[in-house]
């Protein structure tokens, strides 16, 4: 089925024990993509300014990643973040913040993206989350991602944008705050009161809770002992998830748990280099072998 996800494309500098990456691609639109195009071809919608570099394109171009829905807005400067991990680097520092494009108007959706059937909307701000819904022409699945700065700030947006998708994924602490519950189980059943089918809650390296109306699942993450940079982990954990639900059709229970499983594996390889040098490099056999050594980790008897 056609997938399309709409979010931010960025240049990062990221600091972390194992180094220092200047002016990097990132951007929660192109982990996305870069993962969900090993499973299905991706439709992407994003802006960036005309200080992007074109070798940051061919990055894209070289994956089965249609880029008519990509703005090179003239006259503007592409998002840019700069960030610090330390410790166990579960969450980033954020040292500086420059929005330049995504302060601006958002990107059209180009007409032939219209009738993609499933839609992934990256943390972005609620209302142009809703805006981009509002054009789609009956998408089967609608799945969104949100942050801590939206609970705040825009929350009746936010459930309004939850009323509107059949999924979320998030991570505990944000499941936590819009919910006011402290065990996650209770926050991720919380979170289908909204309107969601299903809820996806994001633990690090603690894996991830599956909630549905038929029941909760618990995944572990994969273990790794080649932790780089956790830049894009959870874009690239949704990236697994939605590319899977994708190229199978379905997203019922057994097939969410699947693609959970898929999500995982995809954040492990994330992990082990500076912003997507890892991705760039991964084939489809390396990533196949991995799955298939997860789930026998997962399999008892």
């Amino acid at each position: 089925m056609s997938l399309l996800v709409t979010g931010s494309i960025g240049i990062d500098t990221v600091i972390t024990p194992f180094g220092h990456a200047e002016s990097v691609l990132g951007g929660s639109a192109v982990y996305f993509s870069l993962i969900a195009s090993q499973f299905t071809p991706v439709r992407l919608v994003g802006v960036v300014g005309e200080d992007f570099p074109p070798e940051f394109r061919r990055v894209l171009e070289a994956r089965p990643i249609d880029l008519a829905g990509l703005e090179v807005r003239q006259g503007s400067r592409t998002f840019r973040w700069s960030g610090k991990f330390e410790g166990a680097m579960n969450e980033a520092e954020t040292l500086n913040v420059h929005l330049n494009v995504l302060a601006e108007a958002p990107p059209p959706v180009p007409h032939a993206f219209l009738d993609s059937r499933i839609v992934f909307l990256a943390n972005t701000h609620p209302g142009l989350q809703k805006a981009l819904i509002q054009q789609l022409h009956a998408p089967k699945l609608i799945v969104c991602d949100t942050m801590n700065l939206w609970i705040r700030t825009q929350r009746s947006a936010l459930l309004e944008v939850f009323s509107l998708v059949d999924g979320v994924i998030i991570n505990d602490a944000e499941a936590r705050e819009l919910t006011d519950r402290v065990n996650l189980v209770e926050a991720a059943q919380k979170l289908l009161t909204y309107g969601p089918k299903f809820a996806v809650v994001k633990k690090g390296e603690n894996g991830a809770l599956l909630v549905t109306e038929q029941g909760t699942t618990s995944l572990p993450a994969f273990p790794t002992t080649r932790v780089c940079d956790p830049t894009g982990a959870g874009d690239t954990f949704a990236g697994g998830i939605l590319g899977y639900l994708a190229q199978c059709g379905d997203a019922g229970p057994a097939s969410l748990r699947r693609a959970v499983a898929r999500g995982m594996v995809a954040a492990s390889f994330t992990i082990e280099d500076f912003s997507v040098g890892r991705l760039r490099t991964l084939t489809r056999r390396e990533f196949d072998a991995r799955l298939e050594e997860y789930l026998r980790m997962l399999h008892i008897d």
